[in-house]
């Protein structure tokens, strides 16, 4: 066998490194590093299947071709917040419930409770958001969880505020940025950089870069104006389905998306299969769940799922334990989704709903809320393949 020692090797002209043919065996006890960079500095129209490094989320992606773009590979981290160690502690299992509206007067609150997503059972304290709220939107990085907008007793049509708090720790959130004009029953989509919110009875959508805050930046429109629509997102695209139009509230059945990482107008996806608003909604790396809705006269238990790199109309996924919309989001690791309390048409509620997303079936018991409530932010660091 041949062996071959060098410490550099590059094409003729130096514009690269050399095409290696036939099956190539890296051996010894020590590791190789891919291309690495940032997201801005993403090659495009890579051959399929090119890898490299992202700096800015941390994680292995892909190339998967000129319509899908870079994909980031999934790694399913199954400690519970607590287990792990340093900067891999908790990760992609911890849920958060923030706010909402509960059963007793007065219809606010500033509570925050969290759920380990991998085990069954109810929530747990986490601590308190900075106002009392409901009707307010969350969103999540690995690291950070937010709840934007929302009304308060002296705001009844929305507030600016967005609250943050830690997944790695419990504690009280802190005021981290605003929103470019008042909102509330919007919806919310994130990859690991950026949180977008959109609706709350407009079209405008706009965005922050989680880790630094400030005010909220435009980034285009959707097609009309929505409250209470079903938002979820893939590492790279952002998704809102359903919704109550505005100012006709008609519920729609319009699936559109955006790729986060740019900036500009929604594109059509495709359709709900039943139109609705104010249900669940969340994902893993591949799968969108849309979960529950409000179809006049009355509450819905349909669940139904998207494959997000594709294009096309939802697909029946099975049914929820039952009827229930004012939910507000969802939570979500690589496997399991679930979605907390909601109005079932006659009072708030409390319990929790699981799916396995890779599986089809009617969704199971997990636990409940600490509290029956509706209209509370709902979030996870484990969604949408972070």
């Amino acid at each position: 066998m041949s062996e071959v020692r060098v410490n550099n090797l590059s094409n003729e002209n130096n514009t690269g490194g050399p095409t290696i043919s036939g099956i190539t065996t890296y051996s010894g006890s020590h590791f190789f590093v891919p291309p690495q960079g940032d997201t801005a500095s993403r090659p495009q129209s890579c051959p399929s299947g090119s890898l490299r490094f992202n700096t800015d989320s941390a994680h292995l992606e892909y190339y998967r071709g000129d319509t899908i773009g870079w994909v980031e590979i999934e790694a399913e981290l199954t400690e519970p917040l607590g287990g792990g160690t340093g900067s891999n502690q908790g990760l992609g299992n911890r849920g958060l419930y923030m706010g909402g509206n509960p059963n007793s007067s007065p219809n606010h609150s500033n509570e925050i409770n969290f759920f380990t997503i991998s085990t069954f059972g109810n929530s747990q304290d986490f601590g308190d958001l900075t106002r009392v709220q409901n009707q307010g939107s969350s969103f999540a990085s690995r690291t950070r969880g937010f709840l934007a907008g929302g009304n308060t007793p002296s705001s009844q049509y929305g507030s600016t505020d967005t609250d943050m708090v830690f997944f790695a720790s419990t504690g009280d959130a802190v005021d981290f940025a605003t929103l470019a004009s008042i909102k509330k029953e919007a919806g919310c989509f994130s990859n690991a950089i950026r949180g977008c919110h959109n609706g709350g009875g407009g079209n405008t959508i706009q965005y922050i870069t989680m880790t630094s805050g400030g005010d909220f930046i435009d980034f285009g429109d959707t097609s009309v104006a929505y409250e209470q629509n079903m938002d979820l997102a893939s590492t790279t695209r952002g998704f809102t389905g359903g919704g109550n139009t505005v100012p006709a509230y008609s519920a729609s059945n319009t699936i559109e998306f955006v790729v986060i990482m740019t900036t500009g107008d929604s594109t059509n996806f495709g359709d709900l299969t039943v139109k609705g608003y104010g249900g669940g909604a969340g994902s893993n790396a591949t799968r969108g769940i849309f979960h529950n809705r409000y179809v006049s006269p009355a509450v819905n238990n349909t669940i139904e799922f998207i494959t997000m790199a594709t294009l096309g109309n939802s697909i029946d996924f099975g049914d929820a334990t039952g009827g229930a919309y004012g939910k507000t989001g969802g939570m979500a690791s690589a496997t399991r989704f679930i979605t907390a309390a909601g109005h079932n048409g006659s009072n708030n509620i409390a319990n929790v709903d699981s799916v396995e997303i890779a599986t089809l079936g009617n969704a199971v018991d997990f636990g409940d809320l600490s509290r029956s409530a509706s209209m509370g932010g709902q979030c996870s660091n484990g969604h949408g393949g972070l």
